[in-house]
């Protein structure tokens, strides 16, 4: 059965259809909501209340896009929701400063720059994790989720210079971190 068939149901009050769909989307809500605030416990806790809203507001539901952004902007809301410091990290963006990265260059098929890569894309990951949270909840979406400048400013609730401002802000700090790596002394 398809997920239109599965919403169809599951708005008609299918029990089963819902748990299917859930089935469907659980790891994606669970890793949006954990990549979000960063805890494992309290992302846990915030799917679970994503899919109590889902299934509350289904019948609302009108298909006008896909299942899956929706349910992105129920856990985006309650994550920041959840965390005032988020929604305040958030609100105290501004428009200014608004640039771009240079293209990174392109890796040659050599054991040693793989290795390389590998390192730096820990190192990433980890200065990630350490952004502040408004600051990694837009990297990710960006980022790892691949969602446009536009489709974040809708779904974070922002204006879309003020997205834009958080994504360089984020990409100055790591490049920042970055280059401290660069020229450390190997």
């Amino acid at each position: 059965m398809n997920e239109q068939e599965l919403i169809l149901r599951a708005k008609r009050g299918d029990t089963d259809a819902f748990a299917d769909l859930l089935a469907l989307h659980e790891r994606f809500v669970y890793n949006l909501a954990l990549r979000t605030i960063g805890n494992p416990a309290e992302a846990e806790d915030v799917a679970q209340e994503a899919f109590v809203r889902a299934w509350q507001a289904l019948p609302k539901f009108r298909g006008g896009s896909a299942l899956r952004t929706w349910l992105y902007r129920i856990v985006i809301n309650l994550c920041i929701n959840r965390f005032p410091r988020l929604r305040r990290e958030l609100s105290e963006l501004t428009d200014d400063d608004i640039g771009s990265l240079p293209e990174t260059t392109r890796l040659e098929h050599d054991p040693a720059l793989r290795s390389e890569l590998r390192e730096r894309r820990a190192l990433l990951h980890r200065e990630i994790e350490r952004l502040p949270d408004s600051q990694r909840m837009l990297v990710t979406l960006r980022y790892q989720d691949e969602l446009s400048y536009e489709d974040i400013a809708n779904l974070v609730g922002l204006p879309l210079g003020t997205v834009k401002t958080g994504l360089f802000r984020a990409k100055e700090r790591l490049r920042q971190s970055l280059s401290l790596y660069q020229e450390e002394p190997a």
